[in-house]
């Protein structure tokens, strides 16, 4: 069965070790291929973005700089040279085939402020709507090490769930998910499908598997559950011969990660795919209980607090056990929410006043992570 069937709008992330050799040489029959299968999956009346890694892999072999550790300050020059060829090797591939490109570059606050999130959502779909294709990137030259997306794996999941794509492609070096790494036990199974992430698939997770790949299978597992919860499909395949989609269309090993079966509002949408919290909060039974109901978090279920936060603040919520199950925005900062936690609604608008709000995170403003949630 093709894996892409039934999917109208495609995310595909393409790592860097499948654009840029290990020489920092250009792999343009591989690209030239891959161009081939976007311009088949436009003319069947799809919509594709591309999450496209490789500008500092190319910059660098541009630059002469060296294939092993780069300081920050190189890093960010090699990306700006770097993007340059990389943005005009898509533009040549895919205009052989009558497609138009845009290039969008993306810093972590883009995505983290909801103010910026809409705008380029609004800009991709734009394009879309135009018939072009997005070539998006995280932006290397001027991000820090401190703020960084860290791997474009998560970034093409935020992605995808900004313009509310129905399926990512993560094409890389693996072929999809096994029960273990497959280079250190041969006794490893690989996965055709997930059903849900549970605790026990993030522990099949392993490393990075490239020198050029800042991720590895632990941040595809993650971005799948920024995905999956968020409505969008994922599929792991292996991308280094040519022709990757082609060869995922005509059955190709890959592991298909299932989504929850109803989409979550835009709003939730953004909160869940949080890249980095301010804050965590630990609640007790009860607490987790009720958050599973529907309801809001109220501070007499708060055991422990940690970070510093300010009211709007994403904070992911953790049960008992200390795992994260929900996420969403304080409406308190973290000083008042040391100040009332553990205590009841009377208590807490003695010692905050009458007019603050009585939860700690409002229901609606709130999403479960857990791998039971079902989006609104």
């Amino acid at each position: 069965m093709n894996p892409l069937a039934n999917y109208r709008r495609i995310t595909i992330k393409i790592g860097s070790a499948l654009l840029v050799d290990k020489a920092g040489k250009f792999r343009a029959s591989w690209l030239a291929g891959l161009a081939e299968d976007i311009a088949t999956l436009k003319a069947e009346g799809r919509d594709v973005v591309i999450v496209s890694s490789g500008a500092i892999a190319l910059g660098r072999g541009l630059l002469g700089l060296s294939a092993v550790a780069l300081t920050l300050e190189q890093s960010q020059a090699a990306a700006s040279a770097g993007q340059i060829a990389l943005s005009q090797a898509w533009a040549e591939a895919l205009g052989k085939h009558g497609i138009v490109t845009g290039q969008i570059l993306i810093t972590p606050n883009i995505t983290e402020e909801r103010r910026y999130y809409l705008n380029a959502r609004t800009t991709i779909q734009t394009l879309l709507g135009l018939g072009a294709i997005p070539i998006i990137n995280e932006n290397d030259s001027v991000a820090t090490a401190e703020i960084r997306y860290g791997d474009n794996d998560r970034l093409s999941a935020r992605v995808a769930t900004m313009i509310e794509a129905d399926l990512l492609v993560l094409l890389s070096d693996i072929d999809g998910l096994y029960t273990a790494p497959p280079g250190k036990d041969p006794n490893a199974t690989h996965l055709s499908v997930v059903d849900a992430i549970t605790p026990a698939i993030e522990a099949m997770a392993g490393g990075a598997a490239s020198h050029l790949s800042r991720g590895g299978m632990t941040t595809k597992v993650e971005a799948g559950k920024i995905a999956t919860l968020a409505g969008t499909a994922m599929v792991i395949a292996k991308g280094t011969e040519e022709h990757p989609l082609r060869r995922l269309v005509d059955g190709g090993l890959h592991t298909l990660f299932k989504p929850v079966t109803t989409r979550a509002q835009s709003r939730k949408r953004w909160i869940m795919g949080t890249l980095a919290v301010a804050g965590t909060v630990q609640v007790d039974a009860g607490a987790a209980s009720a958050l599973r109901q529907g309801r809001s978090l109220l501070p007499i279920g708060i055991t422990r607090i940690t970070g510093t936060f300010e009211r709007g603040d994403t904070i992911a919520v953790l049960n008992p056990d200390g795992r994260e199950i929900a996420r969403g925005l304080a409406s308190l900062d973290s000083e008042d929410a040391r100040l009332v936690m553990g205590k009841r609604s009377d208590v807490m608008a003695e010692l905050l006043g009458a007019g603050n709000r009585s939860e700690m995170v409002h229901r609606d403003n709130l999403v479960l992570t857990g791998a039971k949630e079902t989006a609104e």
